[in-house]
């Protein structure tokens, strides 16, 4: 058994010889405590409990570690999320996943993401690569892994005017939720989870997302991400469009499915150039940065965080500055629907 060792701080270390990382290069497990004996005692459990954890976890494949990975945060990560992570695991990296994740080193992990980036976006290699990161995180903590990115791609879309959207979508069935995404900044979860309730005066609160999780219609009584939970002051004429209900009744009772088909179906009848409904949040931005709005009042507006912008923003109140921010923004689509 490794002796302890005392060190100028007074207290005692053990080091226990751990193997190699995939360089070769050895790795040592460190026991600190401040009496001798019971950093022998860590050392020795470690020993015995470590070992024992170490080898279960290198007799699973990678495939029966996803999966333990994605019951294990079943409850604490959005449905979509999890959604995503299981189509990861059907259907991304069928040789990788079959290898116990003893057998992982960075060289095969980066091969396979190579692999992948043959056929996938960045950003979905980037999630693939997350999925098995944080995986082998849990189950094998010391594999190090060092592994090469695709480089995001800036993609530089045509989209329609905002005025040429609003005048496609006029008087059609699809009117209402495209004006709810493009004035508001809403995505098509928020407006499809939307109640009559939510609206107190003119405020409306963005409160619930209604996603499609295996094909069906799921509520979440919270929004993507903590700053998208929100309120927003809404124009006359979409409490108009928007009518009265009860309180527990959706404001848009068309599925995502209906709601995307009629949109498109109108910008391609209008001659423009085909567009995802997500985009009119693209337009929304777009027209404020044309109106001059401030970074700050933009991303209270729209839902969205960065580390540099609005760390606590959501804790805001309608200011005043906040008020001319929505009456200009109001102005300029108002003028679109004349």
């Amino acid at each position: 058994m490794a002796k302890a060792k005392k060190l100028p701080s007074g207290s005692y270390r053990v080091l226990i010889y751990d193997g190699k990382d995939e360089y070769g290069k050895r790795q040592y497990k460190s026991f600190t405590a401040p009496d001798k004996a019971q950093a022998e005692f860590l050392a020795s459990e470690y020993r015995v409990k470590g070992k024992k954890a170490k080898s279960n976890a290198n007799d699973m494949t990678l495939a029966q570690a996803l999966e333990k990975y994605i019951d294990a945060k079943e409850n604490v990560l959005s449905p979509s999320t999890i959604q995503a992570y299981r189509s990861i695991s059907r259907h991304r990296l069928h040789a990788l996943q079959k290898l116990k994740l003893i057998e992982l080193n960075s060289a095969i992990v980066q091969s396979a993401i190579n692999r992948e980036a043959i056929s996938l976006s960045p950003k979905t290699v980037a999630n693939v690569y997350g999925l098995i990161s944080a995986t082998c995180s849990m189950f094998m903590p010391d594999l190090r892994l060092h592994v090469t990115l695709p480089a995001k791609r800036r993609q530089m879309r045509q989209l329609p005017t905002p005025d040429a959207v609003v005048a496609a979508v006029h008087g059609s069935a699809v009117e209402l939720p495209v004006m709810l995404s493009l004035w508001l900044s809403l995505r098509l979860s928020e407006v499809r989870g939307l109640q009559y309730g939510d609206i107190d005066g003119d405020i409306l609160t963005v409160r619930r997302v209604l996603l499609i999780i295996s094909g069906s219609d799921v509520i979440r009584e919270q929004t993507k991400t903590y700053n998208s939970t929100r309120q927003l002051r809404i124009p006359d004429r979409l409490k108009n469009m928007i009518g009265t209900g009860e309180p527990d009744e959706p404001i848009v009772k068309d599925s995502a499915a209906v709601i995307y088909n009629h949109f498109t179906k109108c910008i391609k009848t209008a001659g423009l150039p085909h567009m995802r409904f997500h985009d009119l949040r693209h337009l929304n931005a777009s027209v404020m940065l044309q109106l001059g709005v401030p970074d700050k009042y933009a991303m209270e507006r729209g839902g969205w965080s960065t580390n540099a912008v609005l760390q606590s923003v959501y804790q805001h109140t309608f200011s005043d500055k906040r008020k001319d921010v929505d009456a200009k923004i109001d102005k300029y689509f108002n003028a679109l629907c004349e």
